[in-house]
């Protein structure tokens, strides 16, 4: 298990990043972190793996405490294994080799077999003898994953593991990665912006606004009843409108365009979705969004109405 004990870090002379971080991960669980740009996800990756030297409280896997860089001569916790954004790969050798570097060299056969199941993980077995230098942004970042799982570590964190890469791919990446984790009992943090990242595929969910943690639990919970704009808007367009003195705060397919209503909005824009349309209205000087199966032409009225599953 994962503890994190009311942490706190701060850089020199400058505000705190991570104020009272406190949170569990039971082995083999997959914890989704999401928040906006500089909330200090990144920063809490690498506290967690060891890179940072805390000022405030504790972090402990199983019952062995996690030190900063001041208790190593090499920082990093060596049972967890750390995929940044600018991942240190070596350009030079081919994909096949760079994986291999973190295994034995006394069991080729074994290095091999390892090395061939990680390359089909990434889908990348068509590019095993190719130099990383010659790789795109993408493909390299597929390579720094496959060569952290290697050694098979206890812990993976991942800091935005698919940002790079092409959407074609992402969806069966997602696919093959997570499902090989949780095959072999990994555990695994991923830092995101995406969505997909979080509502399929991970146990649990931290949100994390002005370096704190204001959500935490099941990704479809927090999905379901964000508890404030902030929250909602990390997964999709959201209405925060007031109607009749209350306040609602929706995502489009929420709300629905019925015959009669007492909320009349007027269409503003359609934007095409591919399967369905999103539909820009204004309402009482507030803009909604809504779903709809067809385009609707600019100033035309439309009236509205509240899922009843809301």
């Amino acid at each position: 298990m994962l503890k994190l004990r009311n942490i706190s870090f701060q850089y020199q002379q400058k505000k705190s990043v991570l104020e009272e971080i406190d949170f569990s991960l039971e082995e083999g669980e997959h914890l989704c972190i999401m928040g906006e740009s500089g909330c200090g996800k990144s920063t809490l990756l690498k506290a967690i793996y060891g890179l940072l030297d805390l000022n405030k409280g504790e972090i402990f896997w199983k019952e062995e405490q996690i030190f900063g860089p001041k208790h190593h001569l090499v920082p990093g916790f060596e049972k967890f294994k750390y995929v940044a954004q600018d991942f240190d790969l070596m350009p030079y050798i081919s994909v096949a080799e760079n994986i291999q570097k973190f295994l034995s060299r006394f069991y080729p056969e074994e290095s091999e077999t390892r090395t061939a199941e990680l390359l089909e993980v990434i889908e990348m077995t068509a590019f095993a003898k190719t130099k990383v230098k010659h790789l795109s942004g993408g493909q390299k970042q597929r390579v720094a994953i496959a060569r952290a799982l290697a050694k098979e570590p206890e812990l993976l964190l991942l800091d935005e593991p698919f940002g790079q890469i092409d959407n074609f791919k992402k969806n069966s990446l997602r696919r093959n990665l997570f499902r090989y984790l949780k095959e072999k009992k990994i555990s695994c943090i991923v830092a995101t912006h995406d969505k997909n990242d979080a509502l399929s595929f991970a146990d649990k969910l931290l949100i994390i606004k002005n370096n704190r943690i204001i959500a935490k639990g099941s990704p479809r919970e927090i999905y379901k009843n964000p508890r404030e704009k902030y929250i909602a808007a990390l997964f999709d367009d959201v209405n925060e409108f007031t109607f009749n003195n209350e306040t609602f705060l929706l995502y489009p397919d929420q709300l629905i365009i019925t015959n009669q209503s007492a909320i009349i909005a007027t269409v503003v824009n359609s934007y095409f979705k591919g399967s369905y349309w999103l539909i820009e209205a204004t309402f009482d000087n507030q803009t909604v969004f809504v779903i709809h199966f067809e385009e609707i032409k600019t100033h035309t009225e439309v009236h509205l109405k509240i899922s009843k599953e809301v």
